[in-house]
């Protein structure tokens, strides 16, 4: 599989995937609108998008989770989001302002600097809200094939 880095995706398709991987398991349309405060039709659509893309497995009635290509997909921006998280913070922001500034900006960073950056931090283990994870293409510079 190639390297999937979620570049191709909005920012609302971005924050809906790393909400599903960090539920674990089957998430129900109402739980996603209620999340995000926004109308469940609004989800029902992005949904099906990410579905048909193959990130999503959609069961009508039941809910979605996460295909193994939308579980690679969703650690690599959990990922991304914490070490750009963490690199802010080293910078002087707090932690909720690092937070906050990253989701306006992290659908537009490359998995490439995200592995340069987390290489240059020394592989960090914990970000400001939780465990970072390492993969081939971070501790060797190599990409995952």
């Amino acid at each position: 599989m190639e390297s999937d880095d979620g570049l191709a995706l909005s920012p609302r398709k971005v924050e809906y995937l790393k909400y599903i991987s960090g539920r674990n398991g089957t998430v129900r349309t109402n739980e996603i609108a209620a999340h995000y405060n926004i109308d469940p039709s609004t989800v029902t659509k992005t949904i099906a998008e990410l579905a048909d893309t193959g990130y999503l497995l959609h069961t009508p009635y039941r809910g979605v989770c996460l295909t193994l290509r939308g579980k690679q997909c969703a650690g690599f921006l959990v990922k991304r989001h914490r070490i750009l998280s963490l690199a802010l913070v080293r910078y002087g922001l707090s932690d909720e302002q690092a937070c906050r500034e990253v989701s306006r900006f992290e659908s537009l960073v490359s998995r490439e600097a995200i592995d340069t950056m987390c290489r240059a931090m020394g592989h960090p283990r914990l970000g400001i809200c939780g465990e970072i994870t390492h993969d081939a293409g971070c501790l060797t510079g190599q990409v995952d094939s």
